[in-house]
């Protein structure tokens, strides 16, 4: 069985770290597109957005994606909490991965875990939970309609979020 999952939410839900773990427990390559992105332009994604703005981001973020999506192979993918903004993305995830899961946090789960983060750009703002609220009500329907499941972050640990996710792929039609 082929398992290509991609991990989408808003930014701080979990997908780099709960990516990692469930990477490590499948035994499979695990790929951070903003981890990536940042190498591949050579610079913080925060700079590149100062530099030449959300757009130009978005379309590097675009072509990234649409590789990954037509590669072969196992993979765990975490990616950037803004990926689903663009129509062809969302067609993408849903495309080129067996099973996209939602990461699915609420803006003041997302506030407590990432208010003292200086590296995320769409934060850093006068009010970042305000801003949170805004994203989330944006984003939220997106992130439904790429992912092939929900799971709730709420409070379960790494481990559980971990556990619920290799279940839901156990339970997953060809698994």
């Amino acid at each position: 069985m082929q398992t290509r999952c991609a991990l989408v939410g808003m930014p701080g839900s979990g997908k780099s770290t709960v990516g990692r773990q469930l990477a490590r427990r499948l035994g499979l390559p695990f790929i951070d597109m903003d981890h990536l992105l940042e190498q591949r332009l050579g610079c913080s994604i925060s700079s590149f957005f100062e530099q030449h703005g959300e757009p130009a981001f978005r379309d590097h973020e675009t072509a990234l994606l649409a590789e990954l999506a037509a590669e072969s192979g196992d993979m765990v993918l975490s990616t950037g909490g803004g990926v689903v903004l663009r129509p062809e993305n969302r067609a993408a995830l849903r495309q080129g991965f067996s099973h996209v899961m939602y990461l699915r946090a609420s803006p003041d789960e997302i506030y407590k875990r990432v208010r003292h983060s200086q590296t995320r750009p769409l934060l850093q703002v006068a009010d970042p939970q305000a801003r949170l609220r805004e994203l989330y009500r944006t984003r939220d329907p997106l992130y439904r309609e790429a992912a092939h499941y929900v799971i709730e972050t709420g409070r379960p640990t790494v481990n559980t979020l971990v556990n619920m996710i290799v279940m839901q792929l156990e339970m997953a039609p060809g698994a």
